[in-house]
């Protein structure tokens, strides 16, 4: 049975306080209360009032702790940034020497409580909180493009709507817990619009970097991100999506 490898771009902090699982909630995009009653692990994102990207992470409840699960690139900033609307809320958040493990499988027999499963995608697998693992063996690359999922600092950036995004999707938004941080303009885009634009698995044919322009008969189209195995994650237009796809030197087709 595997014991899992340890995420080595992630960090781990403490969430205490009595009030702060509800000022979470009036600052994320998933629903995080039915953490105070039972263990879980919930998948959320913090935006901008304007509804864009800022950070996305795991608010976890363990056997034995309240935990935020974080990429260590956005991690203090995005800190910072809900720790600005603390104000008199009952609420800390330190950083702990705690490691991310996660694997694929049965969770270790080691630690079963910690172990809960990615709530963003059965192939996801599980994540665990303590002692460090093995050294990173798995192309979760592989597993992210086949299930469409993004990754912060990649697909994910400043520029994104999470809706675009995949968030409902994978989890990651609750359309009926209430207001928060960038709520009306995430609401609006469900409500009142079509999705023109979004993130789409597609197949590739050759190579281009990261970031590379998708161009549709000559014309911009969007962007090709994350690729493995000759398939990849782009962001497209839909309205361009049959026609005629390149990025770079690669020829892109939409799945």
């Amino acid at each position: 049975m595997m014991s899992g490898e340890t995420a080595v771009d992630r960090s781990v902090y403490a969430l205490s306080g009595a009030d702060v699982l509800t000022f979470l909630q009036g600052m994320v995009t998933n629903d995080v209360l039915p953490l105070a009653r039972s263990p879980g692990i919930v998948w959320s994102a913090l935006l901008t009032p304007q509804g864009k990207y800022l950070a996305d992470f795991f608010v976890v409840h363990t056997a034995d702790h309240l935990l935020l699960d974080i990429k260590t690139a956005v991690a203090e900033a995005a800190v910072r940034r809900l720790l600005m609307y603390r104000l008199r809320a009952d609420a800390q958040i330190v950083r702990t020497d705690l490691h991310v493990t996660r694997g694929l499988g049965p969770a270790p027999d080691a630690a079963p409580n910690d172990a809960l499963r990615d709530p963003r995608h059965p192939s996801l697998g599980w994540r665990a909180y303590g002692a460090p693992g093995h050294p990173p063996q798995i192309d979760w690359d592989a597993i992210r493009v086949a299930a469409t999922v993004p990754e912060t600092g990649i697909e994910l950036t400043a520029d994104t709507f999470i809706l675009e995004a995949r968030f409902e999707a994978l989890n990651g938004v609750d359309f009926r817990k209430g207001c928060y941080v960038g709520q009306e303009v995430t609401a609006r885009m469900k409500h009142k619009t079509e999705l023109r634009k979004g993130l789409v698995r597609v197949g590739v044919a050759g190579s281009a970097p990261i970031g590379t322009e998708i161009l549709a008969d000559g014309k911009p189209a969007g962007t090709l991100y994350t690729q493995s195995g000759g398939f990849g994650i782009a962001y497209l237009r839909h309205d361009r999506a049959g026609l005629l796809l390149t990025a770079g030197e690669a020829v892109v087709t939409l799945i």
